[in-house]
């Protein structure tokens, strides 16, 4: 079983040397690692090629979900996973994919659970998240939700409904895909087993811009007239009430202590990367 990773890149030069170094250390090795880059101003593109196993594709629409499309239709692996650029996946990431698709072949795609570095009292915010998962998961069943940084698909899979995506701004393109999967009739599923650590970058956004981004979740199945977003929505008031407490874990990490700190929470210095909401850069 072949396993395609597929990275979508804009501006990852802080992160991606990182997550193409956890790829390099997997007990078992992917078929082919792809790294699209959607039209990156920093060293991202120097950083990829710094790795051998690394295929460079380039994507000029801006936007996630076209990078996602071209690294997708790219892939020649039975399996298709897809992570970011600040995605740092377990070592045992690529079989515990295989193991997934062998033991349940009705499967079409999974996304599993997350743990977050970067920021302080980690463990307990990693909690609060598996909580959440385990939560909209059990509520939501065959309509659960796909997530971008750690999810894995059968290719046949995706050239079935790539064709039927909504190729636009404005919504999770994660989201969207897991929703036409269900109605072409596959199983998509959350399994914890599927571990990966991510930067919660999203706070540097600022509050409205985190805002946006978090009510963007109920809005992509409100988008295709489900009602499963009516289990989101308790999710995404609690996500913006928490806004302020998630922004002070972050800016007090100092990483060479590994900890937060009151020193750093309150120093000048301000963060040195924003990601951008992935769904407002589309053209």
């Amino acid at each position: 079983m072949k396993i395609s990773i597929v990275i979508p890149v804009y501006n990852e030069a802080e992160r991606l040397g990182a997550c193409l170094d956890a790829i390099a250390a997997q007990t078992v090795a992917p078929f082919e690692v792809i790294v699209v880059d959607n039209n990156s101003t920093d060293d991202t593109v120097a950083i990829a090629c710094r790795y051998p196993f690394v295929r460079l594709v380039r994507e000029p629409r801006q936007g996630v979900v076209h990078a996602r499309t071209t690294g997708f239709n790219a892939a020649r692996g039975d399996i298709l996973g897809r992570i970011d650029g600040d995605s740092i996946i377990a070592l045992d990431w690529v079989a515990t994919v295989q193991q997934l698709f062998r033991e349940d072949h009705d499967l079409a795609a999974v996304s599993g659970a997350v743990n977050y570095y970067g920021m302080a009292l980690s463990s307990a915010v990693d909690v609060c998240d598996l909580f959440i998962r385990r939560r909209i998961a059990r509520l939501m069943g065959r309509d659960v939700a796909l997530q971008g940084a750690n999810l894995a698909l059968r290719r046949k899979a995706w050239l079935k409904v790539r064709g039927d995506l909504c190729n636009k701004g404005d919504l999770h393109e994660d989201f969207d895909l897991a929703i036409h999967l269900v109605r072409a009739g596959y199983t998509n599923k959350f399994d914890e087993r599927l571990r990966v650590r991510l930067d919660f970058q999203r706070v540097n956004m600022g509050w409205r811009g985190f805002n946006k981004y978090v009510w963007l979740s109920p809005q992509s199945y409100s988008q295709h007239h489900l009602t499963s977003q009516r289990h989101m929505y308790p999710i995404v008031i609690f996500l913006s009430a928490a806004y302020l407490p998630l922004k002070l874990l972050h800016r007090s990490y100092d990483p060479e202590l590994q900890r937060g700190t009151m020193k750093q929470l309150f120093s000048a210095a301000q963060p040195t990367t924003v990601r951008p909401n992935p769904a407002l850069f589309v053209d």
